[in-house]
């Protein structure tokens, strides 16, 4: 028999958990939800971080928690704070009791881990702590000194680029905190700016997670229509635990989908590996470079259980994401077969108070059977990271634009899928990888590509966490196919971080040189001098080119076989109110190349892995749906994300 236990602002944990006797808090409810329970939140601000005590059992007798229809939930991982006094000018302190964090203080806690980078000459390390004023969140500074007296900062260095961008709310840059953690107490200072701190909201972050269970494996749990704020999460390398303002811990068959999540100090919702398979040992021991831990992480994983029956197959859709220091999503290992779907994801690491090479809208590792669709990403200073064993990878009919870099797959060796998506920024694409396919989409940035002979990493059976074997990246067995590619600067894409590297480039011209066909790679590897290894060592893959379009300056791949390559053409992201346009102005010209619909048959087996394309059961991948949904299977289609695109003046709502 299920039940349904209701919690209320008014109710009280004393009290039975019915409509009419509801809890005060939704972990009185946690702790007795079983298999088939739903625990029905009231409207109102609850200060908790929610740790469920079990899962479900399968998809059709899970634990759901969900907001009431129609009412307004926030868990907050933050406390009010009142009683503070002036100190000078617009400057207040406040003493709070350590009490009030427990074993947890995030303004004692660093910023800290594997790939967390400081730069030499950096006075003190960041912190988790955070202090919010009406939920504007302020600035670390690192003395009471500095608090008195902030710059307004118009303009920030993104340090993975080199590129200097604007601040878009200069004022936020104002509102600055220091804190000093004594045995006993927390004494903070901040600046408001001439607001009065105790007529305001003024609150502190105090819980590591909003929303995380504290051991793994309860699976089967529904997360559904809240908003969920504040928590001090700490940085999430793949090469460590991984929590989130929210997550599974370690788990299988959850669903986050409905909720607002803002404001967590590093990620918001982790679908990330646990602590045993490795913990920032090469911060922590120094022997040994970050990869090869994470090397062995996927090992560990495997001798714990890291299979489609024990972990992932997640579904996280529907929720908005924003204003988070790392990640909107982020995970490794724990994130294969899940599906990431019509979320909105921005501002994401864009306060850039920290940095380090874990940061993105999504930063998934090992995102095996992952099908990422539908999703809006912007303003975020990488839109989507894909990292190590991109393989069974999906991702469709997305919209990024505006961020400093759109989508970025690193060394993974396929095959992963990228199809029917507006990659809008100025760098669009960065491919550190091979073994991808690149079907209908609009490609409005540069693409740079690199090989990456100094590590290797590792590949799988098809659909499986089973290691098939591992490999560095020789760049190439790439498929490009009735993709549209409009301009792209590659003078301001990347600023310092291309200095000596291949550059950017608009189009695929940056394959030059790769050979068009299998045959040809094979006529190049006999051609070599005889040996093993020696003959393919440094010898760049096959790359499958055909039916794409070129305007504005791109370029085709010299051996790509009959491009339409055209004059002046533009494609715009408008954004109004709620809804997001996709306006463009394309030559006459642009209507004689149309395609037939693509299917994973059409696209050429990859060569390291030795799998097709495929969707997760195993059958050829289908590629019949354009980016708004419009149904794609009697052709021929023109190139690019819609299968009503035209010459002309075209303006298309993409959300």
């Amino acid at each position: 028999m299920t039940s349904v236990f209701h919690v209320a602002t008014s109710g009280s944990d004393d009290a039975d958990g019915s409509a009419e006797r509801p809890f005060r808090t939704i972990n009185r409810a946690a702790a007795l939800a079983g298999p088939g329970d739903t625990v029905t939140v009231h409207a109102g601000e609850y200060r908790e971080w929610v740790k469920p005590r079990r899962g479900g059992l399968s998809d059709s007798r899970r634990i759901t928690y969900q907001a009431a229809p129609g009412e307004h939930v926030v868990i907050k991982g933050s406390e009010r704070v009142t009683g503070w006094t002036t100190v000078g000018g617009t400057v207040w302190t406040v003493t709070v009791p350590n009490a009030l964090f427990g074993s947890f203080n995030p303004f004692g806690e660093e910023i800290a881990g594997d790939w967390i980078v400081y730069r030499p000459g950096t006075p003190a390390r960041k912190h988790l702590g955070d202090v919010y004023l009406n939920g504007v969140s302020f600035y670390e500074v690192h003395s009471a000194d500095e608090v008195a007296d902030p710059p307004a900062r118009k303009e920030m260095v993104d340090d993975w680029t080199g590129v200097t961008v604007g601040v878009e709310h200069p004022a936020q840059t104002q509102l600055v905190w220091h804190a000093e953690v004594g045995a006993t107490e927390t004494t903070l200072w901040a600046n408001f700016q001439g607001f009065d701190p105790n007529a305001e909201l003024v609150e502190i972050n105090v819980r590591r997670s909003v929303f995380y269970p504290e051991v793994p494996h309860l699976d089967y749990i529904t997360v559904r229509g809240f908003e969920l704020c504040q928590a001090a999460c700490p940085w999430t390398p793949p090469t460590a635990d991984q929590p989130g303002l929210i997550g599974p811990n370690w788990a299988k068959g959850w669903i986050i989908e409905d909720n607002h999540i803002h404001d967590a100090k590093c990620s918001a919702i982790s679908l990330g590996k646990e602590a045993s398979t490795g913990h920032n040992y090469a911060t922590e021991r120094g022997d040994k470079p970050g990869y090869q831990y994470q090397l062995e992480s996927v090992f560990a994983a495997r001798q714990i259980g890291w299979d489609a029956e024990h972990i992932g197959s997640h579904v996280v859709r529907r929720n908005t994401i924003h204003d988070c220091g790392q990640n909107g999503i982020v995970g490794h290992l724990g994130c294969v077969f899940s599906t990431i779907e019509d979320n909105h994801i921005y501002r994401i690491a864009t306060k850039r108070e920290f940095y380090g090479y874990e940061i993105g809208g999504i930063k998934l590792h090992a995102a095996i059977d992952v099908e990422i669709r539908h999703n809006r990403i912007h303003d975020c200073t990488l839109g989507t990271w894909l990292d190590w064993q991109t393989q069974g990878t999906r991702v469709s009919r997305n919209v990024f634009y505006r961020n400093n870099r759109d989508l970025f797959i690193e060394v993974s060796h396929g095959p992963y899928l990228v199809e029917h998506n507006i990659l809008a920024s100025p760098a669009a694409l960065e491919l550190f990888s091979q073994g991808g396919a690149f079907v209908h989409n609009l490609i409005g940035g540069t693409v740079r590509l690199e090989t990456v002979r100094d590590r290797a990493t590792p590949y799988h059976r098809p659909h499986s966490t089973q290691v098939a074997g591992y490999a560095v990246i020789e760049g190439g067995d790439d498929r490009w196919v009735g993709n549209l590619f409009i301009g792209g600067d590659s003078g301001t894409a990347y600023g310092k971080k291309a200095e000596g590297k291949t550059p950017p480039l608009a189009g695929t011209a940056g394959y030059d040189g790769y050979p068009a066909s299998f045959e040809e790679y094979l006529d190049r590897i006999e051609a070599r001098p005889p040996g093993d290894h020696q003959r393919f060592l440094g010898l760049e893959q096959a790359v499958y080119a055909r039916g794409n379009v070129y305007a504005a300056g791109a370029r085709p791949f010299a051996g790509e076989r009959d491009p339409l390559v055209l004059d002046a053409a533009t494609a715009t992201i408008v954004e109004e109110g709620d809804a997001v346009y996709l306006t463009t102005q394309l030559p006459e010209a642009f209507d004689d190349r149309h395609l037939d619909p693509v299917t994973g048959r059409d696209l050429e087996r990859v060569r390291f892995a030795d799998a097709e394309f495929e969707e997760r059961d195993g059958s050829p991948a289908v590629m019949d749906v354009d980016l708004i949904g419009a149904a794609k299977t009697d052709g021929p289609f023109p190139a690019g994300p819609l299968a009503g695109l035209g010459a002309g003046r075209d303006r298309t709502r993409l959300w």
